[in-house]
């Protein structure tokens, strides 16, 4: 017999997004949703072992949820004032688009909607379609709970506030809103490969996991969006390579020093897959799916192929010329044709990048390769102060310790 407590785990994995979004598009109401959906898992917790496993997990919790909101609505006689404004987000006959009529969707859409701030994005988005708690994306974010509870209940009152409909973006808005969900999904990611904060682990596996999960469901949602495919095969190749990134002394380790033989095998397959699919399209590919490609041919054979690391980032230049894509080239182009070259472009990016760490990073270590070793020191200095990640602040140290000495005092 199954172990309750794992079939319920499996469960809120799998069905929370799908149990929340059923009853905000049947009640129109975020509140009554998240909370009904919470007291069915509850619910579910007391009667399950009691009762074994139902036969379809998620019907049982969307039955249970809808009794619960019905209670609720009943219980505060919620069909006055409070439910007309919540009517507001309601859209009781939304016209579905294509085959892209997922509530799910919807509900990814709603929680990541321009409106509000990113930061509201995200919350709402781990809360509600990830099914999150409070405290867990509190503590991601370094945050207090009490703030992070706030800044949820205030994203959902500026929803019904703003009249943001549920349904689906249309047919012309849609790219926009699908490269916004995009930007929610991959700052996620970022904030758990690349943790920021000096008391927070370098790597956390429970973001770039949750932003991995939402980003299949979107993909399964979205097969044929270039961009998602592309950003979905993005976090894999990057998550691929977990196990090795940071030492055992808590230490960051670059690509190319890395134990290949650590690497997960079969989230680079699979990634590799992604990519080669992206490319058989013939489509002309985005932001994201040049990102793929760089990492996929970054972990394709034991040395990378550098000038067509520089092919795609030129193409990449060409869509998205922010200093830090150009950065990137730079590091690349250095590795192709020399530090002098590489030097006089990251040079150029100064003004732009002088509060980035990374750009002070490249500088360091290029100028090591060509022998200015004060200035190598003073950069790394630098990139040492800006730093925000710890296992980044051990391996900066240690480079400029290594190469140059420790600092005199």
């Amino acid at each position: 017999m199954s172990d309750p407590r794992e079939a319920l785990t499996r469960a809120h994995r799998n069905e929370w997004a799908r149990v929340v979004a059923t009853l905000a598009k049947r009640f129109g109401n975020l509140d009554i949703a998240e909370d009904a959906a919470a007291e069915a898992f509850a619910a579910a917790s007391e009667r399950w072992p009691v009762d074994g496993i139902p036969a379809n997990p998620g019907a049982w919790l969307t039955t249970a949820a809808t009794r619960k909101a019905i209670d609720v609505m009943r219980r505060e006689s919620i069909r006055d004032a409070r439910h007309r404004e919540a009517l507001l987000v309601y859209d009781a006959d939304p016209e579905p688009l294509g085959v892209i009529d997922d509530d799910r969707l919807r509900l990814l859409f709603i929680c990541c909607h321009p409106a509000l701030a990113m930061e509201a994005r995200v919350a709402l988005t781990l809360r509600l379609v990830g099914g999150l708690s409070v405290p867990e994306i509190a503590r991601a974010f370094l945050v207090q709970d009490t703030t992070m509870g706030a800044r949820i209940t205030r994203a959902k009152a500026k929803i019904t506030a703003a009249g943001i409909p549920y349904r689906m973006p249309d047919a012309d808005d849609l790219p926009r809103r699908v490269s916004g969900v995009l930007a929610v999904l991959f700052l996620v990611f970022n904030e758990g490969y690349l943790a920021s904060g000096p008391d927070t682990a370098p790597v956390r596996a429970e973001l770039t996991g949750e932003a991995i999960r939402l980003a299949r469901l979107l993909h399964q949602l979205l097969p044929r969006d270039g961009e998602v495919t592309g950003v979905l095969a993005l976090m894999l190749l990057i998550e691929a390579r977990r196990a090795a990134r940071v030492s055992g002394a808590g230490e960051l380790v670059p690509l190319s020093d890395q134990d290949r033989t650590r690497w997960d095998a079969a989230l680079i397959a699979e990634g590799h897959a992604l990519v080669r699919e992206r490319l058989a399209s013939g489509e002309a590919p985005g932001r994201y799916q040049l990102l793929a490609a760089i990492n996929a041919v970054h972990t394709d054979g034991d040395a990378p192929d550098w000038t067509q690391i520089v092919a795609l980032y030129d193409h990449m230049v060409r869509l998205d010329p922010s200093p830090v894509v150009r950065l990137n080239r730079a590091i690349a182009v250095a590795e192709c044709d020399g530090p002098d070259l590489g030097l006089a472009l990251v040079d150029a990016l100064e003004p732009e990048l002088r509060g980035y760490h990374p750009y002070h990073a490249a500088r360091a270590q290029l100028l090591h390769r060509l022998g200015r070793d004060a200035e190598a020191r003073d950069a790394y200095d630098a990139a040492i102060r800006l730093a925000g990640n710890t296992a980044e602040v051990a391996y900066l140290t240690r480079r400029r310790d290594e190469y140059l000495g420790p600092p005199v005092e």
